[in-house]
C-alpha cells in the first residue's frame, strides 16, 4: 500500500513540474526539431569541415602558390608533396581547391543575397498590392520561368564575359567574371522565392494586426517590412539556403562549360572544366573538386531540409 502511495506521489510531482514549466518559445521548438533531424547535424558538421578547409588552408598555402606553374611536375599523382596531384600546368591541386571553394562559396552567397532582394521586392510588392501590379509581376515571373534559367545563364555569361576587368579586393585578385556569374546567377534565380513571399503576403494582410496597423495610419512600407516580412522569415531562410546550394551547382555548370569565372580565378568549376580532357588517365584532377561541390551541396540540402521542418508553423504550433 505505501509503495503505490509512493509511485502516486511522485507522479503528482512530476505533473507539478511540469505544469509548472515556462511554455517553449517558437524559437526553442524550432532548435529542439532541428536537433532531432539527424541528417541538418551531419549537413552542418559538412560545412564546418569545408569552411575551415577553405579558410584554414590559407595559413598554409598562398594564392600565388595555388597559381604557381611548374611544368616539370604536371600531371603528377597525388603524393606526400601533392595530396591532390598537379594538373596540366603543373598547380599544385590541394591549394588550388581551397582557394577555389572560396570563390564559389562567395558566388553561392552573394548570388544568393541578389535573388533574395529580387524575390522578396517583387513577391511582397505584388501580393501586397494585388490587382494591376500582381498581374504584371506574376506575368513577369512567369515569363522569367519559361525561359531556361540554364541557358539564359550561359548566353548571359557569354555575352557579358570579359567586359569587366579583373580586380584586386582584400589582398586577391579576382577575375571580373566572378562578378559576372553573380549576377547573372541572382537574376535568374527569384522566381521560386517570389511565388513564395507572395503566397505568404496574401495570407498575412487579412489578419487583424496589419487591419489594426492600417487603422492607426501605418504606411505601406512599414507595414510590409515592420510588420509583414518578419513573419515571412521561415520560408525565407529555408529557400535562401536551398538557392545557395543551386547556386554552387549553377556555376560548376556554366564553369563547366567554359562560360564561368575565367582564370586565372579557380573555382571548382572550372578546375572540373580543366579536367575535362583528363577524365580517364587523370582521375585526380576531377575527383578532389568534384568531391567538394558534392559535399557542399549535400551539406547545404541537409541544412535546409532541417530548417524546412524545424520551422514549420504547424509544427511551431504543436506543443512539444
Amino acid at each position: 500500500m505505501s509503495s503505490t502511495t509512493t509511485d502516486s506521489t511522485d507522479v503528482t510531482w512530476k505533473s507539478l513540474e511540469i505544469a509548472e514549466r515556462p511554455p517553449l518559445t517558437p524559437t526553442q521548438v524550432a532548435w529542439r526539431r532541428f536537433r532531432r533531424h539527424k541528417m541538418a547535424i551531419a549537413g552542418i558538421f559538412m560545412l564546418v569541415a569545408i569552411i575551415l578547409y577553405v579558410t584554414v588552408g590559407t595559413f598554409f598555402f598562398t594564392e600565388a602558390e595555388a597559381n604557381y606553374t611548374d611544368l616539370s611536375i604536371k600531371l603528377s599523382p597525388p603524393s606526400l608533396e601533392h595530396p591532390f596531384g598537379t594538373d596540366m600546368v603543373g598547380r599544385d591541386l590541394f591549394a588550388r581547391t581551397i582557394y577555389g571553394g572560396q570563390i564559389s562559396i562567395i558566388i553561392g552567397l552573394f548570388a544568393v543575397f541578389v535573388s533574395i532582394i529580387l524575390g522578396v521586392l517583387i513577391g511582397a510588392v505584388s501580393g501586397y498590392y494585388g490587382g494591376a501590379t500582381d498581374s504584371v509581376l506574376m506575368r513577369f515571373t512567369e515569363a522569367m520561368f519559361n525561359i531556361p534559367s540554364l541557358f539564359l545563364l550561359i548566353i548571359l555569361g557569354k555575352v557579358l564575359s570579359g567586359k569587366i576587368a579583373n580586380f584586386n579586393l582584400l589582398g586577391r585578385s579576382f577575375s571580373g567574371s566572378v562578378v559576372v556569374i553573380i549576377a547573372v546567377i541572382g537574376i535568374t534565380s527569384w522566381m521560386y522565392l517570389a511565388r513564395i513571399v507572395r503566397a505568404n503576403v496574401l495570407s498575412l494582410k487579412e489578419q487583424e494586426f496589419i487591419t489594426a496597423a492600417r487603422c492607426t495610419g501605418t504606411s505601406n512600407f512599414s507595414i510590409i517590412f515592420s510588420h509583414i516580412l518578419p513573419n515571412t522569415t521561415a520560408p525565407i531562410i529555408v529557400s535562401a539556403t536551398l538557392l545557395v546550394a543551386a547556386a554552387i551547382l549553377a556555376e560548376a555548370y556554366v564553369s563547366f562549360l567554359g562560360v564561368g569565372v575565367q582564370p586565372p580565378t579557380p573555382t571548382w568549376g572550372n578546375m572540373l572544366d580543366q579536367a575535362y580532357h583528363h577524365l580517364e588517365r587523370e582521375p585526380w584532377m576531377w575527383f578532389f573538386p568534384g568531391v567538394l561541390i558534392l559535399m557542399t551541396v549535400l551539406g547545404i540540402n541537409f541544412v535546409g531540409d532541417g530548417l524546412r521542418d524545424a520551422l514549420d508553423p504547424r509544427a511551431l504550433s504543436e506543443s512539444e
